[in-house]
């Protein structure tokens, strides 16, 4: 990142913003599946080396960020543009702003590049990658198959607060086929699977 705010700081101020448990964790799982989307975007890009990593670093940073004012502003008047005019006010860069922006529909600001997307396509599958995860009889996302998470996105009973459409939304903005969306965000969420407390019981 060219700037000098990096994923460390991204992840104190999460902390300092949101106490729940649940909310920090989503962040960090979010932040796993945009952060992966950063770096195959970056070696699209033909980027190598410490270039894919500060690339994806800005990608993760908007993961951990989009939700940073939701526990104490949780209506739509304010979030996310309390958190959005924090970051503003601090020098954050303006892609994640407008990423963090565009990951609300109500927002007025539409998805654009293909970080604005990637936030997007993560924030309700991350949460849906975790219900999955719960429920299995191990508790570990090591367990969630995407031919799994199919199947519950047809139960409509099954986490229903996350909105199916949105995940299917997200993988056409990526120009992908949702399979294949599934089963980047799982690997992701699955490689830290540690620090987002789905390693199982």
């Amino acid at each position: 990142m060219a700037d000098t705010h990096t994923r460390r700081d991204a992840q104190t101020l999460l902390e300092a913003w949101t106490a729940g448990e649940s909310l920090r964790k989503h962040a960090m799982a979010v932040a796993a599946c945009t952060e992966a989307y950063g770096r195959l975007e970056a070696l699209r890009l033909g980027l190598s080396g410490d270039q894919i990593n500060q690339f994806a670093e800005l990608y993760a940073s908007a993961g951990l960020l989009h939700d940073m004012d939701y526990e104490r502003h949780p209506s739509p008047a304010e979030h996310p543009f309390v958190g959005v005019q924090y970051l503003r006010e601090h020098g954050w860069p303006e892609a994640i702003l407008h990423a963090i922006l565009a990951h609300a529909d109500y927002s007025g600001v539409e998805p654009e590049s293909h970080l604005d997307r990637a936030l997007f396509a993560s924030d309700e599958l991350a949460g849906f990658l975790t219900a999955c995860a719960l429920v299995k009889p191990t508790r570990s996302i090591a367990d969630v198959e995407v031919a799994g998470v199919k199947k519950k996105m047809k139960d409509k009973a099954f986490a229903r607060a996350v909105k199916r459409e949105d995940i299917v939304r997200g993988a056409d903005l990526l120009g992908l086929p949702l399979e294949e969306h599934l089963g980047i965000c799982l690997a992701a969420m699955q490689a830290r699977a540690a620090e987002l407390g789905l390693s199982g019981s």
